[in-house]
């Protein structure tokens, strides 16, 4: 699903649903903590941090994450050719929120697996 599809699904949802929808997915959330922990990465190092990962996925997912403003791309005219991808003000503005919303799915687990030793 495309950037403009998936605005136009959620256009008139919650928020959180929309905001969801921009950072879902199977690798998004990876792309972000990798990039975040490394604050600017090349492909190749990006794809080695994520486990599984296929070329395409990616590509793909840096380029919706680049249409969303989560990412940067910079590109540098040398031989050979240079690409580095850093998050965006935006991106690093939704890592708290990711910290806080791991902690809560910590204290989830918790609960769960303490329920299933009862």
């Amino acid at each position: 699903m495309n950037r403009e599809e998936t605005e136009s699904k959620v256009k008139n949802d919650c928020p959180l649903t929309y905001a969801f929808n921009i950072i879902g997915g199977k690798w998004r959330l990876p792309i972000i903590w990798a990039l975040w922990q490394n604050k600017t990465l090349r492909y190749n190092e990006l794809k080695r941090r994520i486990h599984g990962i296929t070329n395409m996925m990616l590509s793909q997912a840096l380029k919706e994450m680049e249409d969303y403003g989560l990412v940067v791309r910079k590109q540098y005219m040398e031989i050979p050719p240079r690409v580095e991808y850093s998050l965006t003000e935006a991106g690093m503005e939704l890592v708290p929120s990711l910290h806080s919303l791991a902690k809560w799915g910590k204290q989830m687990q918790n609960k769960r697996n303490s329920i299933g030793e009862a």
